[in-house]
């Protein structure tokens, strides 16, 4: 059954994130994305099947990158730094949607219930997790958006290493001892606000 909640969480918050870099990146002069058919809802053209499956069995996988071409951007690294943002900003965006939903609702034995937990849950996971500065995450884009231009080119010179870097933080289990107190304080902010108002 968790599956039922699961999938339909997972296809809504990773659609929207890729969506959200292709769709800021057409905003500021880059069809890359519009070419390529990336502006769209549909999750089969954001979704990587191994990167998918890894996800749902090993709780750890990827989708399609939007790829997309800075030289387009009047101001190459503002542009670069407005879609790297854009899409752990639409996953905070959906996860505050989500728990507002949950506090409508108002009880726990409803499948909508369920899937707005997972919602909620894998969106903040999802923002946390591509908001870490290491290649190739939105938060490596984020950083060297605003980096001195010599320690940008010095930092892009070793991006290569930064899935090997990503696999140790991972296989030690280091990834989730950083990720575990961002993501419970992420959380609690959500709670607060929607408590504050609602």
């Amino acid at each position: 059954m968790s599956i039922l909640y699961i999938l339909p969480a997972l296809l809504i918050s990773i659609t929207f994130h890729e969506l959200a870099h292709g769709y800021v990146a057409y905003k500021l002069g880059d069809p890359t994305a519009k070419d390529l058919g990336r502006l769209t809802l549909n999750p089969i053209k954001h979704i990587d099947p191994v990167g998918f499956l890894s996800l749902l069995i090993l709780r750890f996988g990827w989708a399609k990158p939007v790829p997309y071409n800075p030289s387009y951007f009047k101001n190459r690294r503002q542009g670069t730094l407005l879609v790297a943002i854009a899409g752990p900003i639409t996953n905070i965006i959906l996860a505050l949607l989500s728990l507002i939903a949950i506090a409508l609702i108002n009880t726990s034995y409803s499948i909508w219930y369920n899937i707005l937990e997972m919602m909620f849950l894998y969106n903040i996971i999802f923002a946390v997790f591509n908001s870490l500065p290491v290649p190739p995450l939105d938060g490596s884009k984020i950083l060297a958006s605003i980096l001195p231009e010599k320690l940008e080119t010095f930092f892009w010179k070793y991006e290569k290493y930064g899935y090997i870097i990503l696999l140790i933080l991972i296989f030690t289990n280091v990834l989730g001892m950083i990720l575990e107190p961002a993501i419970s304080v992420t959380m609690n902010v959500l709670v607060a606000i929607v408590q504050f108002f609602l």
